[in-house]
């Protein structure tokens, strides 16, 4: 089991309280399928940040979302944006043009990490543990799968389980492959490992702990995790010393290879004999009430708002002309 001991902590920054002075856009909503999530997460950085008194704004996510960045002389932008368009790199890049330093990942980073057929090929390349699986494109016949079931199906670019199903019988791969496809033209099929699920926060860098997640029925969907009182929540992860130091590493090296920043969040499978598979890495996890990151960051006695100050002291433009616009 994860020892007190095992947890690392981030080291603290040079930028402390970089932004107090300036005017914070918390951009929130947004186009995707997340908006929901999205807002949760907006509504409570807003609070946070008041909290610790910077001046906030909340800019709902809309097609005029540069206009208003501009009439409000916003200075920075807290992405509290889930799912498409806000975590995929397109706000990154608006972003960058507009000279708006931003926390996060990077335009590439948060493609990567969205797109979680490249993702996972990069792991590959880098042999990075994930998953087998196979990209079915919609309207291109299937001759052979080439996996054993039980497999997971899931859209090749969405979050918080949308669209993903447990497939453990033959009959139920067309629908849950529909499914998918509702939310993205292209699905991954992938092997479904058993044991544990885990998810490691990270914060500027460093691996916080591993979080262990227990649904009390079926698996960890969007209706699980949005619900309080459907999973358990067990921090730290039960999982022998070795093995919980193994999630650690191996989740910060997959956040590295993607080129994660900010405080990004990764799953992963724990077999029953302790090896580890990277599922994917969340570029914009979740800050709600009821989300993991927030509640690793307590476990390690860092509050919701020094959370929020620590992400948002992270925040910068990734670009040489974004910089130099900036500044």
């Amino acid at each position: 089991m994860g020892q007190q001991g095992d947890r690392l902590r981030p080291v603290p920054g040079n930028r402390q309280g970089h932004y107090r002075h300036r005017l914070i856009g918390v951009l929130l909503g947004g186009l995707s399928a997340e908006r929901t999530i999205s807002q949760a997460t907006g509504k409570e950085v807003v609070k946070a940040l008041r909290q610790k008194g910077y001046r906030v704004i909340p800019i709902e996510m809309k097609q005029d979302v540069a206009m208003r960045l501009r009439q409000h002389r916003v200075k920075v932008v807290f992405n509290a944006l889930h799912g498409k368009i806000g975590e995929d790199g397109c706000v990154q890049g608006l972003l960058e043009v507009l000279g708006i330093p931003y926390t996060g990942s990077g335009v590439a980073a948060s493609a990567l990490s969205m797109d979680k057929v490249l993702a996972k090929e990069l792991f590959e390349r880098k042999g990075i543990p994930t998953p087998a699986y196979k990209v079915i494109r919609k309207g291109v016949e299937m001759k052979r799968l080439g996996l054993s079931l039980p497999v997971v199906v899931k859209p090749r670019g969405e979050g918080s389980t949308l669209g993903v199903t447990i497939v453990r019988r033959k009959k139920e791969l067309a629908p849950a492959m529909q499914r998918a496809f509702k939310f993205d033209s292209t699905c991954l099929v992938e092997k479904y490992i058993p044991g544990k699920e885990i998810a490691v926060g990270l914060l500027n860098g460093k691996p916080l702990g591993a979080i262990e997640v227990q649904p009390d029925k079926g698996f960890y969907d969007f209706r699980t995790k949005y619900t309080p009182g459907l999973a358990q929540h067990i921090y730290p992860a039960h999982l022998d010393r070795s093995v919980y130091r193994g999630a650690l590493r191996l989740a910060e090296q997959a956040s590295n290879v993607l080129g994660c920043e900010g405080a990004p969040r990764v799953d992963l499978r724990v077999t029953p004999r302790g090896k580890c598979f990277v599922l994917e890495v969340n570029s914009l996890p979740g800050l709600t009430p009821i989300s993991l990151l927030p509640e690793i960051a307590r476990g390690e006695d860092i509050s919701f708002p020094d959370l929020v100050e620590r992400i948002l002291d992270g925040a910068r433009l990734k670009t040489t002309i974004g910089q130099s616009r900036a500044n």
